[in-house]
């Protein structure tokens, strides 16, 4: 503690060989200002941060979208009904159109053109080769506005590696249907699909040494390598912050167990831990740390996205739930056919039911990030009040390979600049861009233009 009594905004645990950030807490609040509040001064502001949830293949439009516009229903639509609970942290956007992704003379490939354009706004050169050309994602031009103030500028998170290379839509590179983030309009940001690894980022430990598979069977978990540093430091804080810091520790603690219990799965089944295609290959076989189960899959990494949120270690996510055009089979909810299989329904009902069982499945487990976002405080406000949550496709109906009117709903409040509780429904062809202009702009990274926007997106404030 300083001079002030007052604690670093990003304060480490430390342990031998080991470092782990904490959360927000009134000891990081100088004491002259926790003096102001009494008589009304203004409050600190907390940082802002947005993160794109990308699903493939389109969603069954006629379970989305609401009769009217205004005021969001009590009785939401099917697919939005299990964040009921937080219709007043909503905002669903209808008309909105990701043009670049139209094939605009370039033939077959909407799966391709879908991902790449989600978030860059530009038309992917149709190549199945080494020159791949699209554009910076907005996700990536608001990291490399903002990213110097946290340890990590962006992360890029999904569940399915895919090839980088090579062919896999009517021509187009694998490339543009594996990713929706993009550094430069030529080099995609490869997503972390593996908990173990994007772990071990977040929460560098040294403990593991070589890291053979007994050795990693028997590691220290991270939290008995700081448990001193972090009994030193409850004996400094109040009980509000003491016990945000049992609850942080609790979550990490939790978190590392899951990824054991999913590598000793993979142990007993013989599944090892793969490289990303086009990565070299791994110095020793590790089990493989991703859940079987594509939900809870999900839900670990969505734990810790919010871990790094909380901790502040970065402010700009995307997250694929699937790559475009994947055919995951979902036998769990009773969908043994693949997802881009039915997403091509025909019109046909029992195909349209289980693209909709999808889809609701894929809701589920962002609901699931969204109630720990919600139930996460941030001084005096909820972690989800401070952020701004995109989820949606850049594809409406999946028969169609439509890249109008998309699915786009927002959950969060952007630090109380948004003016939730709606539905929004803008002009056919309106850009999905300017929407991405409005929140640049809320994140400190102000974008003249992405795309064919033609400006910020109204009614949001």
């Amino acid at each position: 503690m300083n001079s002030d009594n007052k604690l670093p905004r990003r304060t480490f645990l430390h342990g031998v060989g080991a470092s782990l950030a904490l959360p927000f807490l009134e000891a990081m609040i100088p004491h002259n200002e926790l003096m102001g509040r009494a008589f009304g001064a203004p409050k600190t502001k907390n940082p802002r941060r947005v993160a794109f949830f990308y699903v493939p293949n389109g969603i069954h439009m006629k379970a989305w979208e609401p009769e009217k516009v205004g005021n969001l229903p009590s009785r939401l639509p099917e697919l939005l009904r299990p964040l009921t609970k937080h219709r007043k942290d909503m905002l669903l956007l209808g008309g909105l159109t990701q043009d670049k992704a139209r094939a605009n003379g370039d033939g077959p490939g909407d799966h391709a053109r879908a991902a790449s354009a989600f978030l860059t706004g530009a038309q992917p050169y149709k190549t199945g080769g080494k020159d791949i050309r699209v554009g910076v994602s907005i996700d990536q031009y608001i990291a490399q506005k903002i990213g110097k103030k946290t340890p990590f500028a962006s992360l890029e998170l999904g569940t399915e590696n895919g090839r980088q290379s090579g062919s896999c839509d009517s021509g187009y590179s694998c490339a543009y249907s594996n990713n929706v983030s993009w550094k430069t309009e030529s080099l995609p940001m490869a997503k972390e699909t593996d908990p173990r690894q994007l772990f071990e980022r977040l929460f560098p430990s040294t403990q593991d040494g070589k890291k053979s598979e007994a050795e990693l069977k028997y590691r220290r978990k991270i939290l008995d390598l700081v448990l001193g540093d972090a009994k030193k430091l409850k004996g400094k804080l109040g009980a509000t912050d003491s016990r945000k810091v049992d609850e942080y520790l609790e979550a990490v603690f939790d978190i590392e167990d899951r990824i054991a219990r999913a590598e000793e799965e993979a142990r007993q089944s013989g599944r090892k831990r793969r490289p990303p295609p086009g990565a070299k290959k791994l110095a020793k076989e590790l089990p493989d740390s991703r859940p079987k189960e594509i939900g809870e899959r999900i839900r670990l990494m969505g734990d810790l996205l919010v871990l790094a949120f909380q901790a502040d270690l970065t402010r700009v996510a995307t997250f694929m739930f699937a790559n475009e055009g994947s055919n995951r089979s979902y036998r769990q909810i009773g969908v043994p056919d693949g997802h881009h299989d039915v997403s091509h329904h025909g019109k046909k009902q029992d195909k349209q039911e289980k693209i909709q069982k999808i889809n609701a499945y894929h809701m589920q487990q962002f609901v699931y990030i969204v109630n720990k976002l919600a139930s996460t405080r941030e001084g005096s406000r909820r972690l989800l009040d401070n952020s701004m949550l995109v989820y949606g496709s850049g594809i409406s109906d999946g028969n169609s390979h439509s890249h109008s009117g998309l699915p786009i709903l927002m959950v969060g409040k952007g630090g109380g600049t948004l003016k939730t509780g709606k539905y929004r429904k803008y002009p056919k062809n309106t850009p999905l861009n300017n929407l991405f202009l409005s929140l640049a702009d809320r994140m400190g990274a102000p974008c003249r233009e992405l795309g064919d926007s033609r400006g910020p997106l109204k009614d949001l404030y």
